[in-house]
Order: structure tokens, then sequence, then C-alpha cells
């Protein structure tokens, strides 16, 4: 399939406040991410490369012990196997993240 319609694709709740909708290839996945206010994805890591870009809200990021406050258009690259996690502020936020190779867990 080539072409897809988030507004059409079910969601898939990761944690509490932590919503994703997938959309994955061979070898690349992207993953719409929707955060609940004050959701957060604890410290983590995973194999997978994994970049990103916020398109809505706005949300503190930690990778490999360094914290930023992110808002919409700022990107991030996690490399494999370097701990991150997400606190979400006051209102709902919506990241775009991309993973290579694809997460197996994710596809639904």
């Amino acid at each position: 399939m080539y072409f897809h319609d988030p507004a059409t694709r079910p969601h898939k709740e990761l944690l509490p406040g932590v919503r994703i909708r997938t959309f994955w290839g061979d070898k690349v996945l992207l993953s719409l991410v929707d955060l609940a206010p004050h959701a957060e994805v604890p410290t983590h890591t995973h194999p997978h490369e994994q970049a990103g870009t916020v398109l809505e809200g706005e949300a503190e990021m930690t990778v490999g012990g360094e914290t930023r406050h992110l808002r919409p258009g700022d990107i991030y690259i996690v490399p494999g196997n370097v701990v991150h996690a997400v606190k979400n502020g006051a209102r709902e936020a919506r990241f775009l993240d991309v993973f290579s190779p694809v997460r197996e867990e994710y596809k639904y």
C-alpha cells in the first residue's frame, strides 16, 4: 500500500496518555505520537535509531543525559541504545517519530 490516511488509522495505546498510529515499509517505520497533558514516556532504550519532530504542543525530552524543551519544528535524533525519555506539558502534543529498522512491536 502506497498511501495512508492517518485519520482512519486506529490508535494503539503504549502507556497511559501515550497513543501511536504507525505506518511502515520494509526498512522504516513512521509513528504519529499523541501525548495527553502531563503524559510521560519513561526512561528507556531500544536498538532502533529514532528521529523525529514536534508537530504540535511542547514537551521536555532527555536524550543521553541532555534535556531540552521542545516546540513545534524542533528535531531530535536518538541513536540506538541511548537512554531517552519524554515528559509532556499541560497541553496535548503530537510528535512524528521515525524508526529504523522497523520496530516489529509497533506494527498492528
